[in-house]
């Protein structure tokens, strides 16, 4: 097992070999390209200035997905929220936007598709804009509802075989995790012993009046792409029920550091990025929000989270033609319930005006989110054949 001091290199690797794999990877784990391209381009200069709210700032496909309140209630939600910032929606749209469009083009569909897969995206973002708490789905997403029932259906049993490859309350050391060092073993321990640590956790199953949380297992934790590099861990805790028998939870702790989405002009936002990111995840995503806790450990600003069998990552390997409109629809009426909940009456109103301003052409999606998408596709595409030969010739 790779130190402390030898994991940066493999790391990094690792992170190349992921974004290589597909034009859609190389898209995910490339925030920052997207931002460059934001602040050079004459294009991304004609977007609208939506209302000063919390926004994903990474709004791809694989940071939606199902997600519990603990309480057995499961929504689509907004699953990661490391780069949010309170920023203009109008950057969550075109961020979307990419990504939906790549995956088109990775399920070899023909232009006039990822056409109507911007059309349907904004119909359903606007839908949620005009009234947040409705449920829209005129037409809803076979491949997001499907992941839906598979969340609802899932058990510990399930998450620990997921992750951790096994179902005994044990991390399994190996390629995805890593041994600890000492400093690392006893900072997660003397964590574990926090008083807010134990009450979150305790209160996410219910036993708030019980103080007995013990950590079972620990390991460095080599997962995501974007967030390779930066302290990660998995931790077992238990915890004693009233009968005397012991209950699990699998906590994920992960590091938070500076953004590279933009936020507006005098944003008041926590100087802290942990408590940023966990202010932003309870402000668009509640279900997770209430899930989540900053902490310093290390000298590092960390957040931590409890997993549940119910969070899933939405993967998409193939769209078809409908289902691709369908999923396009649903998921950007996700994303405009997270960002409506923090708009008034009148920011929703003005909001949607500026959305319909911008339609020419007899076409439903603004020219400045079609442009925007479109020149995002060709710079990425180019950006990920160039990384693929730079990783050939170093491989």
């Amino acid at each position: 097992m790779p130190l402390p001091n030898e994991r940066a290199p493999i790391l990094e690797a690792k992170r190349r070999l992921k974004m290589a794999r597909s034009a859609h990877a190389y898209v995910r784990g490339n925030t920052a390209k997207f931002y460059d391209w934001l602040a050079a381009s004459p294009i991304a200069r004609r977007e609208p200035e939506g209302p000063a709210i919390w926004i994903c700032g990474d709004c791809h496909l694989g940071n939606l997905g199902p997600i519990a309140n603990g309480k057995g209630a499961v929504e689509i939600q907004i699953r990661d929220h490391d780069q949010a910032v309170i920023g203009n929606p109008a950057h969550d749209l075109i961020r979307l936007g990419l990504s939906l469009a790549t995956a088109a083009r990775g399920s070899d569909l023909p232009g006039v598709v990822t056409m109507r897969i911007m059309e349907e995206m904004v119909d359903g973002y606007a839908a949620a804009i005009a009234d947040p708490t409705g449920a829209d789905l005129s037409v809803e997403s076979e491949v997001v509802r499907s992941i839906r029932r598979e969340a609802l259906g899932r058990r510990w049993r399930h998450l620990a075989k997921e992750r951790l490859d096994a179902v005994a309350p044990r991390i399994p050391l190996g390629k995805k995790f890593w041994e600890l060092s000492g400093e690392e073993r006893d900072a997660l321990r003397a964590l574990f012993h926090d008083e807010r640590v134990a009450a979150m956790i305790l209160s996410l199953k219910g036993k708030p009046n019980d103080r007995d949380v013990r950590l079972v297992d620990a390991a460095y934790w080599m997962k995501g792409c974007s967030s390779l590099g930066l302290l990660r861990y998995a931790a077992i805790v238990a915890l004693k029920t009233g009968k005397g028998n012991w209950s699990y939870a699998l906590i994920d702790l992960k590091e938070a550091t500076d953004p590279v989405a933009p936020a507006l002009p005098h944003a008041v936002m926590p100087h802290d990025n942990a408590e940023r990111v966990v202010a932003a995840a309870r402000a668009m995503s509640p279900h997770l929000g209430k899930r989540m806790l900053p902490v310093r450990m290390l000298g590092r600003s960390l957040f931590i989270r409890e997993l549940t069998p119910h969070d899933l990552k939405l993967e998409v390997d193939q769209f078809s033609h409908g289902e691709a409109m369908r999923a396009a629809r649903h998921l950007a009426f996700v994303v405009g319930k997270a960002h409506a909940r923090q708009m008034d009456d009148r920011a929703r109103s003005g909001w949607l005006q500026a959305l319909d301003a911008d339609r020419s052409r007899g076409l439903d999606t603004p020219s400045w989110l079609w442009e925007s998408v479109v020149s995002l596709a060709g710079s990425h595409e180019v950006g990920y054949l160039d990384h693929c030969r730079r990783y050939a010739l170093a491989a």
